[in-house]
């Protein structure tokens, strides 16, 4: 961590009058914090800075303090207490994805590795007050879809965000959190050893400085960074009015590809993935279903990872049969009866191949039948 690099940063976003858009415009412009803040008053005059905002940045560069009631000094210690780092939008190790977005964040705060960040990612997102389904889906999902050598990609609430982190670090593989809160903070707070582990397997990444509060109107501003940061994004389970289909339709305003859950018209969670279904979205059975779409770009990841890690990134090999009989179970318990009418097979083949696809951890028995795995 650069101390007097990121110093000028939190000072650049501390000023007064100079909105988030205004500064990555600027540092975009003059290719880094220390030419921005270099440059003078006439020259930021030039690029369209207005005079009083051109005064206030002078001022916070020349006494080295931040602006308003920003405290710079204690968002120092804030940083260096948990590790964490200041990434502006100029800077390599800023994502290439999220850079070409229509309002990428002019800083990123990160702890962890923020190499990460350009790394190929899905989006994981959902209800926060998720059904016992909703959360086995989307750990599995998460952990099949780590294996296949994408990161994951949440928010760190409850329910379905934390349960897909939960997911790809059960499986081995990396996830990151994007917060809407300072990167000093963890919100909610029985996430805190969840975020440990993030940091450590993984990063968490903020917009906002040191000490900013979970404010209500954060959630939804953070969310493009999340599908920004992603090559798609999965709609696991969602209400009609939810932050996830915030989610998804700026993944979809960004170019990136959005998946749902093709849940039952009787599943009180699922109204959102039928509504983005039926606008567009791809259906998702199988983490095959993802990588499919996903197509050239997630292909190029596969290039770069080592062979022992590419090998079955689907899952096992199934039969033509095996994979028709898995598309009639999902989330919900269906009966053997049910299953043997719907797939026109005869018990005894059919529990055959319930028993294989249970051995291979695809499918579960549960009260009153059978689960995804």
């Amino acid at each position: 961590m650069n101390v007097a690099e990121n110093r000028l940063c939190l000072l650049l976003h501390s000023v007064t009058g100079i909105d988030d858009a205004t500064l990555a415009h600027m540092l975009a412009h003059f290719g880094s914090p220390r030419a921005f803040a270099e440059a003078g008053q006439s020259r930021w005059r030039e690029l369209g800075l207005a005079n009083s905002a051109a005064r206030e940045l002078a001022r916070v560069l020349d006494s080295d303090r931040g602006g308003g009631q920003v405290d710079i000094e204690a968002q120092l210690a804030a940083l260096a207490a948990v590790d964490a780092d200041i990434v502006p939008v100029t800077d390599l190790r800023y994502p290439p994805l999220l850079r070409s977005i229509y309002d990428p964040p002019p800083l990123l705060y990160v702890r962890g590795d923020p190499a990460l960040l350009s790394q190929a990612q899905l989006a994981v997102v959902g209800s926060r007050n998720a059904s016992a389904a909703g959360l086995r889906a989307a750990a599995a999902l998460a952990g099949q879809a780590t294996a296949a050598g994408l990161h994951i990609t949440s928010g760190l609430a409850q329910g379905i965000d934390g349960a897909a982190h939960r997911g790809a670090l059960t499986a081995g593989g990396r996830s990151i959190a994007v917060v809407a809160t300072g990167i000093d903070r963890v919100y909610p707070a029985r996430h805190r050893e969840l975020a440990r582990e993030l940091e450590r397997r993984g990063c968490l990444a903020s917009e906002f400085p040191p000490g900013m509060a979970p404010l209500r109107y954060n959630f939804p501003r953070r969310n493009r960074i999340i599908s920004g940061l992603s090559l798609g994004v999965l709609v696991v389970e969602a209400a009609l009015r939810s932050g996830s289909l915030i989610t998804a339709r700026t993944a979809m305003e960004q170019g990136r590809e959005v998946f749902a859950l093709p849940w039952s018209i009787c599943h009180p969670g699922g109204a959102g993935c039928l509504r983005l279904i039926r606008d567009g979205a791809k259906m998702v059975e199988l983490v095959q279903d993802i990588l499919e779409e996903l197509g050239p770009m997630y292909t190029l990841q596969q290039e770069l990872l080592p062979a022992r890690e590419r090998s079955n990134p689907a899952g096992p090999e199934l039969s033509a049969g095996q994979k028709s009989l898995l598309r009639l179970i999902g989330c919900d318990p269906v009966s053997v009866d049910e299953l043997s009418q719907l797939s026109a097979l005869p018990v005894a083949r059919l529990m055959a191949e319930l028993s294989y696809l249970e051995l291979q951890g695809v499918v579960t028995r549960a009260t009153g039948g059978y689960i995804r795995g």
